[in-house]
């Protein structure tokens, strides 16, 4: 399976005193705020860093539910938070913290596919992917 996604975003002004928003093609983001205050202090709006969180535990715990339905397991719930650590202009670490019910399932197989997840999600390889750049001054 191949497709392609994409989202906008729009900056006016300074980074510190400046402000845009970002959109995504699904809309579910349509012109949400984004400025210095979203990003490094608290605001409402949102940020990279919030959306790579969102995105990271998004695709973690479906790709762990594609696993266990493949063992043959229905989750009743899969819960996951993605703490992102942003230090020095870097991310370094984010942590994957799941809460699980899925009925059947011994321990082992739950760690050992829980795991398996978090290295084949593509949200957890990303930082391996090919990036371009496509720049046009107006």
């Amino acid at each position: 399976m191949k497709f392609t996604r994409k989202a906008n975003a729009n900056w006016k002004g300074t980074g510190m005193e400046g402000q845009g928003t970002i959109s995504t093609q699904s809309t579910t983001l349509d012109k949400a705020q984004l400025s210095f205050k979203t990003r490094f202090a608290e605001g409402v709006g949102t940020n990279p860093e919030e959306l790579i969180a969102a995105a990271h535990s998004g695709c973690y715990t479906m790709q762990l539910s594609f696993l266990l339905s493949e063992l043959g397991f229905t989750p009743e719930n899969l819960d996951t938070e993605a703490q992102l650590t942003f230090e020095d202009g870097t991310i370094t670490k984010i942590h994957l913290k799941l809460e699980a019910t899925v009925p059947g399932i011994t321990e082992q197989d739950f760690q050992t596919t829980a795991q398996k997840a978090k290295e084949i999600c593509p949200v957890s390889k990303v930082l391996n992917a090919e990036i371009t750049l496509s720049a046009t001054l107006v």
